[in-house]
């Protein structure tokens, strides 16, 4: 069935509020590069609206506003409800770590004449895609005095930025006889990190040169790389793309469009009837795991916790408001791109420009590993969103036999929730800069606060 691209629908006022969302997610975008940094921004967003941290509350009532955070790396928002939370909410969960570069925990070494800094690649990337481009550092170094040092190195104009060389296409017959995975290996990608010898010293003068600087200008040594979270991601400020600037392009659309969507349909909601919940996690790149990700018990703990806050203990109330919940899990999809039109199956691929994406299911090939959405559950959605006006679409994620992906959308159905994925179609997904229709930036927003207001209607 061909959807109409959404472009053509808008009136100038229209148009004047898609810029101005998507303008404010470019700020989102170039400022929240790390888990840590959305986060903050989310919680700063979420004071100015009236939230508290669940900690510093003592009793939780219909009508509060609260947020509770794990680690600085993930975040959930609840705006409490008429209804009782036994009832279920309306839950928006998306994550936010990216595909990116981790500095190794004993990284810095001299190798003739060079200082570089070793890295862990995290996520699902083309190695070759992270060479020879402009490369900053975000992250923070805890010293053991527990005082927390934030880094930033590479996005301010006067900041010296960072990369990973490669070899000269002169010089390069042999290599580029390699398969693509092959091309740059996993330990060949270390940042270009300094060359200045530090005169005074007999041997590796340039890490010697390079550890100064950190001591001098940051305020750490080599050995507090032990306990540092620094990770490289690409230098620069997401951009208008496109001659009729109709394109966003950047780093961690994936899944930062839906973090942010999700972060102003929450804040835009106001005396809803059920419990309304925006929820950023981390390590979805690499399986949802640890303490941050996904797999683990936190959200549920902050449930559990707001729950008894209202003065309910009953591990059955926490279960019956997890198995009533409904849910967006908010991700990205991989929007059809005709270069490489033989990768998708063109009838269920999502296209630029006309709207929000559900993905029905995801995983792989036979279905592995998804959450596969109950077609009530669809038809509900269909039914608010057109009411609405809201412009939106269904895919897959490319042919049945060539791959696939997974979201966050399977763990949280194993509480019973109804749960499908929705979000903004991507271009160059996991590249280092990805690419968004402003147009479904806006509609997936309106999309969002459409399902918290009215899933359970």
């Amino acid at each position: 069935m061909e959807r109409k691209n959404v472009w053509e629908t808008y009136d100038e006022d229209q148009m004047k509020k898609c810029d101005a969302i998507c303008d404010e997610y470019r700020e989102f975008l170039s400022a929240g590069k790390t888990e840590r940094e959305c986060v903050k921004l989310t919680i700063d967003a979420a004071k100015k609206c009236g939230y508290r941290d669940l900690q510093e509350v003592d009793e939780i009532k219909s009508g509060d506003k609260i947020y509770a955070v794990k680690m600085n790396k993930m975040v959930a928002l609840f705006n409490i409800g008429e209804k009782s939370m036994e009832d279920g909410m309306a839950i928006l969960g998306a994550h936010i770590d990216s595909p990116r570069l981790d500095i190794k925990q004993n990284p810095l070494y001299e190798e003739d004449g060079f200082a570089y800094l070793d890295t862990h690649y995290y996520g699902g990337i083309k190695k070759y895609q992270w060479v020879t481009i402009p490369l900053a550092i975000h992250g923070v170094v805890a010293k053991k005095d527990g005082s927390i040092i934030d880094i930033n190195i590479g996005e301010d104009e006067n900041d010296p930025v960072f990369c990973i060389t490669d070899l000269l296409i002169h010089l390069s017959a042999e290599r580029m006889e390699k398969k693509a995975s092959k091309v740059i290996e996993g330990e060949e990608l270390d940042i270009l990190f300094g060359s200045i010898p530090l005169a005074d010293e007999e041997k590796d003068k340039v890490k010697a040169g390079v550890l100064k600087i950190l001591e001098d200008k940051y305020g750490f040594d080599e050995e507090d790389f032990l306990s540092a979270e620094l990770e490289v991601v690409p230098a620069g400020k997401a951009r208008e793309a496109g001659v009729d600037s109709s394109m966003i392009m950047g780093y961690g659309h994936d899944d930062r469009v839906c973090a942010f969507t999700s972060l102003k349909a929450m804040l835009a909601v106001e005396n809803p009837e059920y419990t309304t919940c925006c929820l950023l996690v981390d390590k979805e790149e690499i399986g949802s795991v640890g303490a941050t990700g996904m797999q683990s018990k936190s959200f549920e703990i902050m449930v559990a916790e707001i729950l008894s806050k209202m003065g309910i203990q009953s591990e059955l109330a926490l279960k019956k408001c997890f198995a009533n919940s409904r849910m967006l899990s908010s991700d990205v999809s991989a929007a059809y791109d005709p270069t490489f039109k033989a990768a998708y199956e063109k009838k269920n691929a999502a296209f630029f420009g006309k709207g929000m994406v559900f993905n029905k299911f995801t995983g792989s090939r036979g279905k592995s590993g998804s959450n596969d959405a109950n077609a009530e559950y669809m038809a509900k959605i269909r039914a608010i969103l057109d009411k609405d006006g809201v412009m939106f679409q269904t895919s897959e994620l490319g042919k049945v036999d060539v791959g696939g992906g997974g979201t966050i959308a399977y763990i949280m159905a194993l509480y019973g929730m109804q749960v499908i994925d929705c979000g903004v179609a991507v271009l160059n997904m996991h590249a280092p800069w990805e690419i968004v229709s402003k147009a479904d930036v806006y509609e997936t927003e309106k999309g969002y606060e459409v399902f918290l207001k009215n899933i359970f209607s």
